[in-house]
């Protein structure tokens, strides 16, 4: 046990000629400030909370016309006319994992749901099924809640084919 002793106290002599007390309580603060903080970082709470699932909401209407609730903020050719359907990219085409988002509200329940619009990229433009909602669209200083750019910039190739609405969740009021 001396071997650990003197261990212990060699490295400590080290340590304080090298590291001001100063510096060693700012280092000390800014490890209880930052650890105290991690409990405020968003952490997506919607699986526990009792929300209702994408596949438990009740949905009416025809997902290949315009009209449909989850199109409110789409603009492109919808993946439902092109091989797809409304949450899934056709066949040799590949889903953008930039997206932007929209706030819908559900005929059926009356609830909003925040709506996730994924380009699918791959293919030339599909051309059917054009759709130009612009409900909430902000002007372009805010990328995240316009629908005007080519959003398959995460993607293999960025030509862009349709557009999916995929379902998030129940939108917090």
């Amino acid at each position: 046990m001396k071997w650990f002793d003197k261990l212990s106290e060699k490295s400590t002599r080290g340590l304080a000629q090298k590291i001001s007390r100063r510096n060693w309580l700012t280092a000390l603060g800014v490890v209880l400030v930052g650890g105290s903080s991690l409990p405020l970082l968003p952490v997506a709470r919607a699986a526990s909370s009792g929300q209702p699932k994408a596949t438990d909401v009740a949905e009416s209407g025809d997902p290949l016309s315009c009209d449909y609730w989850r199109y409110c903020a789409i603009d492109g050719f919808l993946c439902g006319c092109c091989g797809g359907s409304v949450n899934v990219c056709p066949p040799g085409t590949q889903m953008s994992p930039i997206t932007w988002i929209g706030t819908c509200r559900n005929p059926v329940d009356g609830n909003n749901y925040v709506i996730s619009y994924n380009d699918c990229c791959g293919k030339t433009a599909c051309g059917h099924c054009m759709c130009n909602r612009n409900e909430g669209d902000r002007p372009m200083y805010r990328p995240e809640k316009s629908n005007d750019i080519n959003w398959c910039l995460g993607t293999e190739s960025s030509l862009y084919h349709c557009s999916t609405a995929v379902l998030i969740g129940l939108a917090l009021e």
